[in-house]
């Protein structure tokens, strides 16, 4: 079955929007957020590297050898349909992000079992995921000054589950 456009833009956002959330959801302070916001970005576009056989993550993603105009149309697109889905949603806050997160992992995981086939949903899972352990990895939560804290918080640790369930993937040992 043929992915409809509001199958496709689901589909990009969740992954941004997952790295976005996880960013949010401890106190990094302002350089470690923005370490987190520019580990989003790069998991996000490693998928091509990461998964380059999967025909959905190609169609998902801009192709950086590709037309340039295009690839920038693209993400535009993505992000002018997130930013009208963030307001329609009244996402205004952390917790709020993090619903919806939720609510779209849902959605998305929904979508791939109707259309995608068993590998291109495995990988494109395994795709969402790696964004949310990159991101939890980029910067640690607490400490002083960039000494002691934890790498992963207990609220990345959290909504990675969150994620995890509402995209149907088992948890690993």
């Amino acid at each position: 079955m043929a992915y409809t456009e509001d199958d496709l833009n689901l589909l990009a956002s969740v992954p941004q929007l997952i790295g976005s959330a996880i960013a949010a959801s401890a106190g990094s302070g302002l350089f470690g957020t923005g370490k987190e916001l520019f580990a989003n970005a790069n998991a996000v576009l490693d998928g091509l590297k990461s998964y380059p056989g999967n025909p959905l993550i190609k169609q998902l993603l801009p192709d950086p050898a590709g037309d340039r105009a295009a690839a920038v149309e693209k993400m535009k697109r993505t992000r002018d349909w997130t930013t009208a889905r963030l307001r329609a949603k009244g996402v205004d806050n952390g917790e709020k992000l993090r619903a919806l997160v939720i609510e779209d992992a849902r959605a998305a995981a929904a979508v791939l079992a109707s259309k995608a086939s068993p590998s291109e949903a495995a990988e494109y899972k395994q795709w969402a995921l790696s964004i949310a352990e990159k991101v939890a990895s980029a910067a640690t939560e607490g400490g002083f000054l960039g000494f002691g804290g934890e790498r992963v918080s207990a609220a990345e640790k959290a909504l990675i589950a969150d994620v995890r369930n509402a995209l149907g993937v088992a948890a690993t040992a």
